[in-house]
């Protein structure tokens, strides 16, 4: 019967889900044609200027208010530090050392650091058919993994780097993941509480990239204006604000399998814009990526 349905198997929480999935999955074509002239800093900045300042129009335009009490900008500045300064960061010097699909795949890994969060903060188990969904999807993430390291053989030093830092970034964002899963969050109106969030990541964006690089630096170029307002707009103000909204419906766990399918899209999108030629690895990689995750969607949240 349809009562006894999950709730990551309902159109409320799937058409978000598979949002989120398809925007992300285009971001790392953008971010590597933002790296270049602007510091990645900089860059990292101006996206969260963008993505705060339209959240908190659309908080205004909706008139959604907050109690900005301490709690509140404690959270607030949390989740900014975490989500919008190393997350991003991190991710965005990774691809100064390894391709966007390898970041991509390497950030699958998102959902293990997510169900242990979870389990460890919040009391939520994984429960058999959600681990029977990570083990077979992380099969299929390993696959394409192994696929993009082929890639480029030779350079192994930069590409351990770029795993390090894709490593930290995972982290990071996994922290932010199950902050949006607590009481404290439930607490506050979503997009003022992101719009204030995403501003206090791009002062301390700002403030981080002038220590570490200098002034502001930025490039007139369309090509770069228009991927600063897409991945701003699009990308973290949409983007984000449906996925936090899918944690608070699913939880952590079940909401990081966008990180696996994530790259099964940015590879089919390289492929229409970039030549991408898909080898039988990569083929079974993302076979066994969409099979883990409709099991694992289709798995009931255990008890507490």
């Amino acid at each position: 019967m349809t009562e006894d349905r999950p709730n990551s198997t309902r159109a409320a929480a799937l058409i978000p889900f598979f949002t989120v999935v398809m925007i992300w999955g285009s971001t790392w074509i953008v971010i590597r044609h933002q790296l270049g002239v602007v510091p990645a800093s900089w860059s990292v900045c101006y996206r969260f200027v963008v993505a705060g300042v339209v959240l908190q129009a659309v908080a205004m335009i909706r008139r959604e208010r907050v109690t900005r009490d301490a709690a509140f900008w404690r959270f607030a500045g949390w989740l900014g530090v975490f989500q919008f300064v190393l997350n991003f960061n991190f991710v965005y010097r990774a691809e100064h050392y390894i391709t966007s699909g390898l970041v991509a795949v390497v950030f699958a890994l998102l959902l293990i650091p997510n169900a242990l969060l979870a389990r460890l903060f919040l009391g939520q188990r994984l429960g058999r058919q959600l681990a029977v969904g990570s083990a077979i999807a992380m099969a299929g993430a390993g696959l394409l993994f192994v696929q993009e390291a082929r890639a480029d053989p030779t350079a192994t030093d930069r590409t351990l780097i770029g795993i390090a830092l894709t490593l930290c970034a995972i982290l990071s964002a996994s922290s932010a993941n199950v902050m949006q899963a607590t009481k404290t969050a439930a607490r506050y109106p979503m997009i003022p509480m992101l719009a204030t969030a995403m501003l206090i990541g791009a002062t301390l964006d700002g403030l981080w990239a002038w220590i570490t690089t200098g002034p502001p630096v930025f490039d007139p170029r369309p090509g770069y204006v228009a991927g600063v307002l897409y991945l701003g707009v699009i990308a973290s103000s949409l983007a984000f604000t449906l996925y936090f909204r899918i944690i608070r419906t699913i939880g952590p766990a079940k909401a990081a399998y966008n990180g696996v399918i994530v790259p099964v899209i940015a590879m089919l999108l390289s492929t229409l814009l970039e030549g991408y030629r898909w080898s039988p690895l990569a083929i079974a990689g993302a076979a066994l990526a969409g099979v883990g995750l409709v099991v694992a969607l289709s798995a009931r949240r255990p008890a507490r």
